[in-house]
């Protein structure tokens, strides 16, 4: 289940479990995990304190993108679902890379959209493959996990862990960063 959670392109978890299979049986396989996921998304939230958190950033005149493994339609799909679409300029998709994480090309492309070296750039993540992604980058990363799955994220590399962003704002990233 973990690799399923770990930030995976779609067809990267299902050739996980299922070995190669022909580019017809991957889209149909692939469309139908895409039902069950919008079927269980209706209860997903965003996590304690970001909305907040983008606010304050925004505020500070900060840009801010999304790098996520996910498909373009998923990512939409989430972002309208959580109202969170107005809080970045650059939105990346696993649809716009070969690899998937922990391969950092998603995290590069999202830094060239921003106009940004990767050094300077900060990610969020709470998969190890996404962290491994974020530092092979080159940039700073913040895990976000529970206790329990902080140690994982520190040893991929995350240079802090915190369980949600209710105690983060940007003075504080500032304090911790620079």
């Amino acid at each position: 289940m973990e690799f399923v959670l770990d930030g995976r392109k779609r067809e990267d978890i299902l050739r996980h479990f299922l070995g190669d299979l022909d580019p017809e049986l991957m889209m149909r396989y692939g469309h139908r995990k895409e039902q069950f996921f919008r079927n269980e998304a209706r209860d997903v939230e965003t996590i304690s304190g970001l909305l907040s958190f983008l606010e304050d950033l925004e505020d500070a005149g900060v840009a801010k993108g999304v790098a996520s493994s996910g498909s373009r339609s998923r990512v939409s799909f989430l972002l309208d679902r959580l109202d969170l679409n107005g809080h970045f300029q650059v939105v990346v998709t696993g649809d716009e890379v070969k690899n998937g994480k922990p391969d950092p090309s998603i995290f590069l492309r999202a830094a060239q959209a921003l106009g940004k070296d990767p050094g300077e750039l900060l990610a969020f993540e709470d998969a190890v493959s996404g962290v491994q992604s974020a530092k092979a980058a080159g940039m700073k990363c913040v895990g976000i996990a529970q206790p329990d799955r902080a140690s994982l994220l520190l040893d991929s590399g995350a240079d802090r862990v915190v369980p949600d962003f209710r105690l983060l704002s940007y003075s504080k990233l500032q304090e911790l960063f620079v």
